[in-house]
């Protein structure tokens, strides 16, 4: 059994596609207008906004937002929302708001090959460092859900090109399943379905490719780009189910299969941006002055070091650490960031689009900090030589560039 696989995956029927499918949760969460946006565009049509819970409003009655979101997966199901292309793969071409199109195949992991803790040498694991306050939410939400509906994105680095880009070489033997244009000028989406014959090609590419890795130290086949708390969640959600399972039963229970999209990550559109961090509510001076004393050999004048810009009020300064310890200017940024919020009991957000940094910060209430790129080229032999990058160093592309919701899969029989 491959580790990415064929599922039986859902796909909404009988509606507006472009109000069906919406941004990833973690996106937009410090611009409550985007999603209000969503929301009154959706109205009263079905939609996967109804089903899943944006970040930007978690501690605002999420027990009852939870149960709703229960209730309404239930309503879809049973009134028909869905139809099931069963034991399947679909190719995914998504046109973004450049024009740039980035492939993938949307399938099922194997969250038993999948470990998200610190050191993992699992062949699936995460990129960066998992937020663990972060997954209880998810976990409410999900175990008691029938259905998944995901936007993670696994990444696997094919600079050859032979898996995403050779199941695009068969794309006139597909059905195609879906082709609309996102909401909020992001672009436009396109779906194929394999057929049998092709299915079985790809899935013996898979099976090669992850038989090759898995032969050598240390193998890792597939990184989570998109979607870290989502698949860390599952994982535990699937923890907990099998512990009451027979052996027979945790072969093909499907909570042990988690949806993802896999993307090669030498696609030419896919471009890793920085995540940038905002402090809300804070003084220039002490913010400064506490980030040079948790840095005694930090300055304002260059150096060898990690380079920190930050915003405050409209105007830009330049923070400097000689000698750092961590491999990368997030991970210096980041130790400092949650000593002084531990210490302050301030908020702190992580946004995409350093223009976003740039309004967040220009009342001179709030600063922020913005981050440089770095190389995806880099990416998989700093994982396995290093581990898990700082959480939210980096993200795939633009917020509105981000996977959309989409397809589904039942996690409960």
């Amino acid at each position: 059994m491959t580790i990415f696989g064929p599922a039986d995956i859902m796909l909404p029927q009988n509606l507006e596609y472009t109000k069906w499918s919406v941004v990833a949760c973690d996106q937009y969460t410090s611009e409550p207008a985007y999603w209000q946006k969503v929301n009154e565009f959706v109205g009263d049509a079905p939609s996967a906004y109804k089903i899943i819970f944006p970040e930007i409003y978690l501690g605002r009655n999420d027990a009852g937002r939870i149960a709703n979101i229960n209730k309404t997966m239930h309503e879809y199901i049973d009134g028909g929302k869905f139809r099931t292309l069963h034991n399947t793969f679909i190719y995914i071409e998504r046109t973004m708001g450049d024009g740039r199109v980035r492939k993938g195949v949307v399938g099922s992991i194997d969250l038993e090959r999948y470990d998200f803790h610190k050191g993992s040498k699992s062949p699936v694991r995460a990129t960066e460092g998992v937020v663990y306050d972060r997954i209880p939410p998810r976990v409410r939400i999900r175990e008691n859900a029938p259905l998944e509906i995901p936007h993670i994105m696994l990444l696997i680095d094919d600079p050859e090109k032979k898996i995403v880009e050779g199941a695009a070489k068969l794309v006139s033997d597909y059905d195609t399943v879906y082709d609309f244009d996102l909401m909020s000028d992001s672009g436009h989406l396109r779906g194929y379905a394999m057929c049998d014959a092709s299915r079985d090609i790809f899935s013996q590419n898979i099976e090669k490719t992850e038989n090759k890795i898995l032969s050598g130290d240390n193998p890792l086949i597939y990184a989570v780009g998109d979607g870290n708390h989502s698949l860390a969640s599952a994982k535990e959600c699937w923890e907990n189910i099998k512990k009451n399972l027979p052996p027979e039963e945790r072969e093909t229970h499907p909570a042990r299969f988690a949806l993802v999209e896999v993307v090669n990550l030498h696609d030419d559109s896919l471009e890793f941006e920085p995540i940038h961090r905002v402090l809300f509510g804070v003084k220039k001076s002490d913010v400064v002055n506490a980030f040079l004393h948790y840095y005694p050999k930090a300055g304002k004048k260059p150096n060898e070091g990690h380079h920190i810009e930050y915003v405050y009020g409209g105007e830009h300064g330049h923070l400097y650490v000689k000698s750092p310890k961590a491999a990368l200017a997030a991970g210096t940024l980041q130790s400092f960031l949650d000593d002084y919020i531990k210490r302050n009991n301030v908020k702190i957000d992580y946004i995409h689009g350093a223009d976003v940094v740039e309004s967040l910060a220009s009342k001179g209430t709030d600063m922020g900090f913005i981050l440089p790129p770095i190389s995806k080229s880099e990416l998989f032999e700093t994982v396995i030589r290093e581990g898990a990058l700082p959480r939210k160093t980096f993200s795939m592309g633009e917020a509105r560039d981000k996977r959309f919701y989409l397809e589904a899969k039942m996690i409960t029989k």
